[in-house]
């Protein structure tokens, strides 16, 4: 098995108002920069990254993607993973990822 990056953060969970209303997770700048510098040759296009992401005792396979604008990573947190964690948007949490 093949060694893993992990990444621990706290953020705030919030939705895009955009087309398909997709809730997200910043990645802290500095977390984003140091993957960017050191992992940015795993970026599948579009600036996506596959990671395993966990919070609290769940976990989903996901992607995270590059915000150029934000200049930071965005992971999406899946309907399914917020009806079971029972998350709310502006909700800080505790997310670990795994690259």
């Amino acid at each position: 098995m093949q060694a893993r990056i992990k990444y621990e953060f706290s953020n705030r969970l919030w939705k895009y108002e955009g087309k398909g209303g997709w809730y997200f997770v910043c990645l802290p700048k500095e977390i984003s920069e140091e993957i960017r510098n050191n992992l940015e040759w795993q970026e599948e296009g579009w600036g996506r990254m596959k990671v395993t992401a966990g919070l609290d005792q769940f976990s989903w396979e996901t992607a995270i993607w590059f915000d150029t604008k934000r200049q930071t990573y965005l992971l999406p947190v899946k309907a399914d993973i917020r009806t079971r964690a029972k998350l709310n948007v502006d909700q800080e949490l505790e997310v670990a990822i795994w690259i």
